[in-house]
Order: structure tokens, then C-alpha cells, then sequence
């Protein structure tokens, strides 16, 4: 059986997830970011108890079919941009589609419908909370954040990054407020 939950974003998520699966009784055959696998079935007793546990943690299990759709183009963008080394050698649409077998204008209505936004400028907000990340540990030079997040340049990225942040990229790494989002909340 398989359980959609939503605001699994980490590897760290998924870790919890799994553990207080287990601590319910139960034996996660999977766990992906908003996705676990469970070889038995789950009674509406039993999905109550793990909507409950996973709810103290800042997780929720979705039911609808909409929702379910929306949280896996989230959770494949977030892995995509976070989590993958490779660059993106396909257009996001296409990507999407074949990972989710689902045509993307399907994905993309959905989406629009239960986030209200585009799975573009969702995207767009991804990449640059990971550039975020990237100025705020100074490891990198700007055209080596640009080059990692597949911009065709760096002033392409410093113009995405100012339209979202409000700040140009040496502008973010002197401000002193709180400057990241948690993925959850993009």
C-alpha cells in the first residue's frame, strides 16, 4: 500500500518517517520523499494513528487524488534541484511527464490549482533557495553556483535571483537578516 505525504523535503523527512512507521507497528518496504511503500494494508483506524504521529512532525498524509499529484511534482523538483548532481538535460516539462507518468498540461493544471502558482515559478523558487544555500556557505563563485544550477549564465541567474529575492547575489551575502526558507515553506 502506498502512503502520499506531505512536506517530506529531506533525507532527514524521510528518516523520521520511516522510524515512526516502525514505531507504529508498521514495515516501510519504501520511503521517498512524499511517498512510502507498506507491504500490508492499512485500515482507516490505522491511517487516523499515522496521520496523527506523522502530523506532530509536520507532516500530513494526503488523501485526495489532486493534492497527491501536486505534493510528487513538488517532491521531483526538490529532488531534481537539491538532490541530483546532474545537470537537467531535458525541459522541465518533459522531465516531469516521464517521471510521473502524466502528461505535463494535466501536471501543470493541478499544480496551479492546488499550490497557485506555475510549476515554473515553483521551480524558479527552488533553484534559487539552492543558490541561497550555495552564497550563504561561500564555497563557490557565482559562476559556479550558475554553472551547478544549469543557467545559461550568470547574469541570467542574477536577474531570476533579484525578481524573487528583492537582493542581487552579493547584495543577499552582506544582508544580515534571516536570508533561507526551509523547503517546505518555497
Amino acid at each position: 500500500m502506498k502512503l502520499h505525504i506531505k512536506n517530506m523535503v529531506c533525507n532527514r523527512c524521510k528518516m523520521v518517517v520511516k522510524a515512526e512507521l516502525e514505531k507504529l507497528g508498521f514495515n516501510p518496504i519504501s520511503v521517498e520523499l512524499g511517498e512510502v511503500s507498506i507491504a500490508e494494508n492499512i485500515s482507516a483506524v490505522d491511517k487516523l494513528k499515522i496521520a496523527e504521529k506523522l502530523n506532530i512532525f509536520g507532516f500530513e498524509l494526503l488523501e485526495d487524488k489532486k493534492t497527491q499529484i501536486a505534493e510528487q511534482v513538488k517532491t521531483t523538483i526538490i529532488d531534481l534541484v537539491h538532490y541530483t548532481k546532474e545537470p537537467l538535460k531535458i525541459n522541465l516539462s518533459l522531465y516531469l511527464s516521464e517521471r510521473l507518468n502524466l502528461e505535463y498540461s494535466s501536471l501543470s493544471a493541478v499544480f496551479s490549482e492546488i499550490e497557485n502558482q506555475t510549476i515554473e515559478k515553483y521551480f524558479i523558487a527552488q533553484k534559487i533557495e539552492k543558490a541561497k544555500e550555495m552564497l550563504t556557505y561561500g564555497e563557490l563563485t557565482l559562476s559556479e553556483i550558475a554553472f551547478q544550477l544549469n543557467y545559461s549564465s550568470v547574469a541570467h541567474l542574477s536577474s531570476q535571483f533579484k525578481k524573487v529575492t528583492g537582493l542581487t547575489p552579493s547584495g543577499f551575502k552582506t544582508e544580515t537578516s534571516d536570508k533561507r526558507k526551509t523547503l517546505d515553506e518555497i
